[in-house]
């Protein structure tokens, strides 16, 4: 699935963005609770602007934090090229403030807190996040089911995320799935071919903490959340489902 980028960006944000822009099944759901919410939206771990740019072009107040400022400046120049306003912090998600503000809903995409190292980093989120919503505000956190990519209904790898830039094709393919117990390794290659035929691979692997919508409300309730239902965002050919967790401070 091709994903929308700039041109000649810099790598980091080419391989963001080919891995993760080209997701869409989950915009109907936050463009839910993002309506739903009295007040502004909190993006934890935007990237290059996939949600918080889509809830700004519907009216949506938004702040966008993530770690890595390349792929925040990536996202104020795309925003301020469709003329949208947004906010941008670079923090990280296990421990950031944002003094003054108020968020009716914190959301955390796709695998994001996952990827923090363990149970202290997240509480550390939650307090975070408690900390910066507005009274009945909402925290809505993505769940990934990675495991789920390579079971017995899916025995193939999915399809490869693919994309031409000046002559040269990119090509990241996930191709296994390994249970490290309380972690999960994902791993990819990514592959480069030039006008010249000339190809180059790489390998990288993301490792997620693993956690169900059952464990992180349990978690959650003893640091003062109510747990509502949860939601769920379907598996696709291209992409693994998750289970998002709703909290209510």
């Amino acid at each position: 699935m091709s994903a929308v980028m700039d041109p000649a960006p810099d790598p980091l944000v080419l391989w963001h963005d080919l891995e993760c822009g080209g997701y869409h099944v989950d915009l109907p759901l936050w463009r839910e609770l993002a309506e739903q919410a009295q007040g502004a939206v909190l993006d934890v771990g935007a990237g290059t602007g996939r949600i918080t740019l889509d809830l700004a072009s519907r009216g949506v107040d938004v702040t966008a934090l993530d770690l890595d400022p390349v792929l925040l400046d990536a996202l104020r120049r795309r925003a301020t090229e469709r003329g949208l306003r947004v906010t941008t912090l670079t923090a990280d998600a296990s421990s950031f403030t944002i003094p003054g503000a108020r968020f009716g809903l914190v959301i955390v995409p796709m695998q994001t807190l996952q990827l923090l190292p363990g149970p202290r980093a997240r509480a550390g989120f939650l307090r975070s996040a408690r900390a910066v919503l507005a009274a009945g505000g909402i925290v809505a956190v993505a769940l990934a089911d990675a495991l789920d990519a390579f079971d017995a209904e899916h025995t193939e790898p999915p399809l490869p995320d693919m994309r031409e830039i000046d002559g040269v094709v990119y090509a990241s393919r996930p191709i296994s799935v390994r249970d490290l117990g309380d972690r999960v390794a994902i791993d990819r290659l990514r592959e480069t071919v030039d006008a010249g035929g000339r190809r180059t691979v790489v390998g990288n692997t993301v490792v997620l903490s693993v956690i169900d919508a059952a464990g992180l409300a349990a978690e959650a309730v003893a640091l003062g959340y109510e747990p509502l239902v949860p939601r769920r965002v379907p598996q696709t050919d291209e992409y693994v489902g998750s289970q998002v967790v709703i909290l209510r401070a």
